[in-house]
């Protein structure tokens, strides 16, 4: 699928609304539509081949007061802080600034970070993503292995809305802010991701192969869609 970026005229649309939109033409849709970006935190319009900007700027003034109502309902971006409280693959931890310590370690219940408290929500965000890779990718290994499967990389990212995927290489990807989730949310994900091993679709057959490995996915996929929002806070 080939997505161009507008040029132009077109861009015109956002100034006038007094809000930045993202504008993207695609060759293959068929209709105007609007969607989104949670962390970027800004409206994205997908225009088909054929629209005039009259067109796509009446669409979005009509969806103004969705636009608004949705972005106002989004998190307002933080960082981590010196005594919060957060949840690191299903375990509550606190976060504890030790500024005569070098580097972050992870004691029991406490996250032991070092260094000046302006650097804190680097350190700890950068510890996440590493303490996450190996984690996910044991927990990863072990589904698959139950499938048969093998496993070629497992990536940590800072994607903007999906949760993971599976290229037909055999790599898995993890958004990093998964990580913050309930034991329950994550082991889904692990399950949802390393079925696509399997089945490169989502089929009845690829759910069934959720389910097996996953008898709780439905709840779980209705916690993400209720709370998942909540972990983009962190940027």
């Amino acid at each position: 699928m080939k997505i161009t970026l507008l040029t132009g005229q077109t861009f015109d649309i956002a100034k006038s609304l007094g809000f930045d939109i993202k504008i993207i033409k695609s060759s293959v849709a068929k209709k105007l539509t609007l969607r989104i970006d949670e962390k970027n935190k800004s409206p994205i319009l997908t225009i088909p081949k054929r629209c005039s900007s009259k067109q796509a700027y009446d669409f979005v003034k009509n969806h103004i007061d969705w636009i608004n109502q949705t972005l106002s309902k989004l998190p307002s971006a933080q960082k981590f802080r010196n005594g919060e409280q957060i949840s690191l693959m299903g375990k509550p931890i606190t976060i504890i600034h030790t500024p005569d310590k070098r580097g972050v370690c992870l004691e029991n219940d406490r996250l032991l970070v070092g260094g000046n408290i302006e650097f804190l929500h680097r350190r700890v965000t950068d510890f996440i993503k590493k303490h996450a890779k190996q984690f996910l990718y044991n927990l990863s290994q072990a589904y698959a292995d139950k499938l048969n499967c093998t496993i070629n990389n497992i990536v940590i990212k800072d994607t903007k809305s999906r949760w993971g995927s599976c290229s037909n290489k055999r790599n898995i990807n993890y958004n990093w802010r998964i990580a913050l989730a309930p034991d329950f949310v994550i082991n889904y994900l692990v399950c949802h991701e390393v079925s696509h091993l399997v089945h490169q679709n989502h089929s009845s057959d690829f759910w069934q192969c959720v389910a097996n490995l996953c008898p709780d996915h439905e709840l779980a996929r209705h916690w993400l869609k209720a709370n998942g929002k909540e972990l983009y806070k962190y940027i």
